[in-house]
């Protein structure tokens, strides 16, 4: 597998240019279009996506070491497919309606201004992580560890206390209602 370091690619539609199956060190992708595409076995360390598409790409045994996806648009990705071996990313600005996180340890990671229509947090591990202004409609969490995660500034989440840890989670009091949905209250300020 081919080592590529420190390189910039900017505007590639890479189902027309075709994508180089290797190993990915500090690059940066800005602009590009990875959207269906077979990623399989590809490693992508300490690399930046910025305004790319990878929408429903296939991510099997793909490496993300600390990557960071800013202004991306990824629809349908199956993470839990992905190699989990160091697996960290951050993500800002993102659109990741229907991606799946199920049973993977993602402790302090921090999604910030995202929009997680449907997405599936099942048995995953979120430890201290951060959801700055992410709305969350249709979120599965569902024995999902939340232990210290901050959701004091996201919106549209359903989060059952009796079937989530979510000891010392952090919440605003007016989304209180989002953890109290399956009782049917009517709470009034």
């Amino acid at each position: 597998m081919n080592l590529i370091e420190d390189k910039t690619f900017q505007k590639i539609d890479f189902q027309v240019e075709g994508f180089e199956i290797a190993e990915y060190e500090y690059c940066k992708f800005e602009k590009c279009n990875f959207e269906n595409l077979e990623l399989n076995g590809s490693k992508f360390i300490d690399c930046e996506f910025i305004h790319c598409n990878l929408s429903l790409a296939k991510i099997e045994n793909t490496m993300f070491q600390d990557c960071k996806f800013t202004h991306c648009k990824m629809l349908g990705l199956l993470f839990p497919t992905a190699n989990k071996f160091n697996m960290g990313f951050s993500f800002k600005e993102c659109i990741i309606d229907h991606s799946s996180f199920s049973g993977l340890k993602l402790n302090k990671t921090h999604f910030t201004n995202c929009r997680m229509h449907e997405v599936d947090f099942e048995n995953t591990e979120l430890k201290e992580a951060v959801f700055d202004n992410c709305d969350l409609q249709r979120a599965n969490f569902y024995r999902t560890l939340l232990e210290k995660a901050n959701f004091t500034t996201s919106y549209n989440f359903q989060i059952d206390p009796e079937k989530n840890r979510i000891s010392g989670a952090k919440f605003d009091l007016q989304s209180l209602p989002n953890l109290l949905t399956k009782y049917k209250l009517r709470i009034q300020s």
